[in-house]
């Protein structure tokens, strides 16, 4: 069901995630945790433009 390229996409979100996180809980910098934040959405867009690619035939 999930290829390797899926598994790294993923993991790049978590790590994302969890900088995000870290940069507003632990340094209290919001504006590059938002920063940081946004990413995710890109990060998930990304994916499935490939992943959509990979499914029409790469045309």
């Amino acid at each position: 069901m999930f290829k390797k390229s899926d598994y790294f996409i993923l993991l790049a979100v978590m790590i994302s995630f969890f900088v995000s996180a870290y940069l507003w809980f632990v340094v209290k910098d919001p504006e590059q945790a938002i920063f940081t934040a946004i990413w995710i959405p890109s990060i998930f867009c990304f994916g499935i433009y490939f992943k959509l690619c990979a499914l029409m035939g790469r045309k």
